[in-house]
């Protein structure tokens, strides 16, 4: 954009803008209460906690960055009254037992939740999309983690198979080079500027907003994604720093979808209505 090309619009599927907001590290508790929603989400579909979904998310919200964070903030010095108020809200908002999350100090780990949330039946709940369950070995019980990621397992296999079917037939070109999803990814990734401590890119979208101010950003999210929370966007986008006249700028949609909302017919005509009304405006 400093190069006189500005962009008139972006936009953001499934984003993360800040990578502190997904770290489960010692010493950094914002994720904790960034993935609360989420997994009251996830509990919600899977019937583990009950009530209307719009309801409990604003109240979820409200305790995540409110009683929930003060607590985690305190550590050592909680007051056990205050530490059994919390695991009780807690385990009504996820449904995972008291006992187990005092076992955890209160952190609720993704993964470590995508293998509790359903135990009981051995099931285990996916990270892309934590609607999608999958079967865990009946021995692996004692362990916390699941071995798999259903939603991962159910959603790319069909990826890869349209795609080399479309290579080969309608482009016609044939190879027998590995077509791979992830495993291909070079790591460590370069993260320029943003590699200081957390990468964190959410400054240089506030900078490029800020300079042409006629750029609108549309952010679409599902409700059901483990892998970039939608509260954990929502929270970046308010500690951006950005100017109060450029919030009408920033268009956030959420939707009854995992981390690809456009697999789901339903949610893939919303997102197109929705991002033909935002490109009109």
């Amino acid at each position: 954009m400093r190069k006189g090309t500005p962009a008139k619009g972006i936009i953001l599927v499934s984003s993360v803008l800040n990578f502190q907001t997904l770290e489960f590290r010692k010493g950094n508790d914002l994720a904790y209460p960034l993935f609360l929603p989420t997994y009251t989400a996830t509990a919600h579909y899977h019937g583990m906690v009950k009530g209307r979904k719009d309801v409990l998310l604003k109240q979820v919200r409200d305790f995540a960055l409110g009683d929930y964070w003060l607590a985690l903030a305190q550590g050592s010095n909680l007051k056990p009254k205050k530490r059994a108020e919390i695991r009780r809200k807690l385990a009504d908002f996820t449904g995972l037992s008291e006992s187990w999350l005092d076992g955890c100090d209160l952190r609720i780990n993704i993964h470590d939740f995508c293998k509790e949330l359903l135990r009981s039946k051995q099931e285990v709940v996916g990270r892309l999309d934590s609607r999608i369950k999958g079967l865990e070995d009946t021995q692996r019980n004692s362990d916390q983690r699941g071995e798999t990621d259903p939603s991962m397992d159910i959603l790319m296999p069909p990826y890869v198979s349209l795609f080399l079917d479309y290579v080969r037939r309608d482009l016609k070109w044939e190879t027998d080079l590995e077509y791979t999803i992830f495993t291909g990814i070079k790591k460590p990734w370069n993260w320029g500027s943003a590699r200081d401590g957390y990468p964190d890119t959410s400054d240089a979208l506030r900078k490029a907003v800020s300079r042409h101010p006629y750029t609108k950003v549309f952010i679409a999210s599902g409700y059901y994604d483990l892998a970039t929370p939608f509260f954990a966007t929502e929270y970046t986008l308010s500690h951006m720093g950005l100017n109060s006249k450029l919030a009408k700028n920033f268009k956030i949609k959420e939707y009854e979808a995992g981390h690809m909302m456009y697999i789901n017919v339903e949610c893939l005509a919303q997102l197109k209505t929705d991002v033909a009304e935002w490109m009109k405006g």
